[in-house]
């Protein structure tokens, strides 16, 4: 049977279509190398701002034209920092980056270089697209939060919100499982951005969250962190000021004198001072002064410090 020149099968047809095949892979090839490589990356903003729609739009296209191809771009150094400067160029150039940022949303948000895309899509991208994107976080919060790179791309998306409905259930997210993440190498920096925000409603409900388990964050250097940042907000100080009074004699003496501990007990010492919460400030120095003794020359010899200081005091005055 002789084949037509016109058959799908025929030789001719084949190999134009394996010659477009090896163009459009030289193509790529080539616009990957420029993407990712060390040099010009200063000029890249330039060299884009003389191309026309339809080749930004064709560029767009080609850098998204596989999932994978995509991935091994934004996953560059380089490579991410110019697909940074396509975003926002123009509406239809962000489609094509909309679709492959969702295409591969978790695995963006986790990488190191190319978590730094999603979180630039979403400060420039329209309102419409922002929406879905939130909503994409919102699903993965909590796994993106557990992430090393993750819970920094996630902590930029808390500060670059610009819809408060969202940006509240991203905090509630974060509030409700303090506990789960205060306990996690990731997920603590997450809590701790969040409360260094001052936002009163969070901060009052990550202390709820943690209530009963400040004493056992303590013990831990970046729980320790945490637990601090409540002390300092007055809307949760009680909270753990309380937990430390409940606190057994022996646990007490044990946190503080121990390396991270030793902070949290010395930061209510100051905190109830300066805040002139007169009762919890000497409720908790009598629960101290019978443990002074065993506080000096340890991690806790500054507590001992403030506890002489008030004996001296109380002696003076009497």
């Amino acid at each position: 049977m002789v084949m037509s020149d016109n058959s799908p099968f025929s030789m001719s047809t084949m190999f134009n279509a394996l010659q477009q095949i090896h163009l459009s892979n030289t193509r790529l090839k080539r616009l990957f190398n420029l993407m990712t490589s060390c040099e010009g990356v200063g000029q890249f903003k330039d060299l884009i701002s003389t191309f026309d729609q339809s080749q930004l739009q064709m560029m767009a296209s080609l850098l998204t034209s596989d999932s994978e191809y995509f991935m091994e771009v934004v996953r560059n150094k380089y490579g991410s920092r110019r697909v940074q400067k396509l975003l926002g160029v123009s509406v239809d150039v962000d489609a094509f980056f909309y679709d492959a940022i969702l295409q591969r949303f978790f695995d963006i948000m986790t990488d190191k270089y190319a978590s730094y895309v999603a979180t630039r899509a979403v400060v420039v991208f329209d309102q419409v697209k922002k929406q879905v994107m939130y909503k994409h976080v919102l699903h993965y919060a909590l796994d993106i939060a557990r992430n090393q790179h993750g819970c920094i791309a996630l902590n930029e998306v808390i500060i670059d919100t610009d819809d408060p409905l969202y940006r509240n259930r991203l905090l509630d997210v974060v509030a409700r499982n303090a506990l789960f993440l205060s306990n996690d190498p990731s997920g603590n920096f997450v809590v701790q951005h969040v409360l260094k925000l001052y936002d009163l409603r969070c901060t009052h409900n990550v202390a709820v969250s943690l209530r009963g388990h400040c004493v056992d964050l303590s013990f831990k250097k970046y729980g320790s962190y945490i637990v601090e940042k409540l002390l300092e907000a007055e809307v949760s100080t009680d909270v753990v000021v309380v937990e430390l009074l409940k606190c057994g004699g022996n646990r007490l003496m044990r946190l503080a004198r121990s390396e991270f501990g030793n902070f949290v007990v010395l930061k209510a010492l100051n905190v109830t001072q300066e805040m002139n919460r007169v009762d919890l400030f000497w409720d908790l120095v009598q629960k101290l002064m019978p443990l002074r003794h065993l506080l000096l020359r340890s991690h806790g010899s500054n507590i001992a410090n403030i506890l002489e200081s008030c004996s001296i005091a109380n002696r003076c005055s009497n």
